[in-house]
């Protein structure tokens, strides 16, 4: 019986759910009617549409929400397919910015949003599984297929925080100058003993080099080293997950290895992460250590010493990736490359070097 109720459509209480027969039959007309009554209205008379919706609401019927986005080939929805799992993602300030500004062109455009994390640690294997109209890519360093199968699929998308690939839509920030100028600062407060506190470059760093936001950053810096004659060679170098856990045991580390005047946190989070050990540890920030980060997150004016930082516009780049969607969704022209500038934000979490380290 329980198997013959779940094939026939019935509900948990045991009645079978109403199909458009019944509020074709209740209404006096056609199935079609009933399709046009909620899809094409305009094919119908407005008496007509009428007591057809009010036969549905009197039987409690509703039209599939699937079916109908397949009738129609869209799903209203755009996806944002991640380089992280839910988790990290979540904790991490920088997306909630980020999707901040995905939202507000969602909300103004009559669009659901839909978050799509790698399915076995593989973005690639997560694209089948989301029915949306089109992707804002996320962090994609490296291509393996995600191009390639998006397009295969005829589903339009945006990169964003990725490397830029000809003919595809992306957004960035000028990552190269940003992290440029807050070394230089540093360097001009007389600093040479730094120490950077890089995000994971991943696991095949060492056969590919680093990729994306990661890679413009780190030239951005070997340009300011150059500047005053020094190489990445003489800067000591972490490379941990973006976590303020994981800045505050770097930073912990860096301390009693390499005791640096700086430390440049090539994020936020890393940054707050380091003013954590430095507090712990009783080392006064920026009498004794400067430190910097790069995002400009709300937080990053919130702490004491206000924190000394890269601004980049993360909701601008939210707002600018999901247009750009929307636009080749629509069929609309294809927008270019675009990079956003990158600001640096001088605050108190820098100084002067210490006459004795």
């Amino acid at each position: 019986m329980a198997r013959r109720s779940v094939r026939s459509g019935r509900g948990n209480d045991g009645r079978a759910k109403p199909t458009s027969s019944d509020v074709a039959a209740a209404a006096g007309v056609s199935r079609a009617a009933v399709s046009f009554a909620y899809n094409n209205p305009h094919r119908i008379s407005a008496a007509t549409r009428e007591r057809i919706l009010a036969a549905a609401e009197e039987l409690g019927y509703a039209p599939s929400t699937v079916a109908r986005m397949l009738q129609a080939g869209r799903t209203n929805a755009l996806g944002v397919l991640l380089p992280q799992n839910l988790a990290t993602v979540m904790e991490n300030p920088y997306y909630a910015q980020f999707l901040m500004g995905v939202g507000q062109v969602c909300d103004q455009e009559g669009f659901t949003l839909l978050l799509s994390a790698p399915l076995r640690d593989s973005m690639l294997k997560a694209i089948p599984y989301a029915a949306v109209d089109g992707f804002v890519v996320c962090g994609l360093e490296r291509d393996r297929g995600e191009v390639a199968e998006l397009e295969r699929r005829k589903i339009p998308f945006v990169l964003v925080d990725s490397d830029p690939q000809e003919n595809v839509p992306s957004v960035d920030v000028d990552d190269r100058m940003g992290a440029r100028e807050v070394v230089g600062h540093l360097l001009e407060l007389g600093h040479r003993r730094l120490a950077v506190l890089s995000m994971d470059p991943g696991p095949d760093h060492a056969e590919r080099g680093y990729r994306g936001p990661l890679s413009r950053r780190v030239e951005g810096i070997v340009e300011a080293l150059a500047e005053v004659g020094m190489t990445m060679a003489d800067v000591a170098l972490v490379e941990v997950p973006v976590t303020r856990t994981d800045g505050f045991q770097a930073t912990k580390r860096l301390m009693a290895e390499h005791a640096p005047t700086a430390i440049v946190a090539l994020s936020d989070v890393l940054a707050i992460g380091a003013l954590d050990a430095l507090h712990e540890l009783g080392l006064d920030v920026p009498g004794r250590v400067s430190v910097t980060g790069f995002d400009d997150l709300p937080e990053a004016a919130w702490q004491r010493p206000r924190l000394t930082t890269v601004r980049q516009a993360i909701a601008t780049k939210g707002r600018t990736a999901a247009d750009f969607l929307i636009s080749a969704i629509r069929g609309e022209d294809q927008h270019p490359h675009q990079y956003l500038s990158a600001t640096l934000i001088v605050r108190e979490s820098t100084g002067r070097v210490p006459r004795s380290p």
